[in-house]
């Protein structure tokens, strides 16, 4: 069991409160992580990754076990502990200005 945490804007928009629970078969990649939260939150469909090419919006990072997996390859494997559903993958949205 994977543990996601989101943003609050992201979830109100799912409807959930608190860490999301996923199930992910085969390896934990962040690709893999990203295809079940979307398959079972349909209306975060797009606001992660773009739909039509699927990779990662600008001001959104991954984080997991203290350490920024945002420009990781979406399919290298995430860290034992986040597999093992000990540390949660966290979904941050960034902040920009001036």
């Amino acid at each position: 069991m994977i543990r996601v945490e989101l943003p609050s804007h992201l979830r109100t928009l799912a409807g959930i409160t608190g860490d999301v629970r996923l199930d992910v078969a085969g390896e934990v990649t962040q690709r893999a992580v990203l295809n079940a939260l979307e398959a079972a939150y349909p209306a975060l469909r797009g606001t992660i990754r773009d739909q039509a090419t699927a990779r990662r919006r600008a001001f959104i990072r991954l984080f997991a076990c203290g350490e920024d997996l945002s420009h990781d390859s979406p399919d290298s494997l995430l860290p034992a502990a986040v597999a093992a559903g000990v540390e949660p993958l966290v979904i941050v949205g960034a902040i920009a200005g001036g």
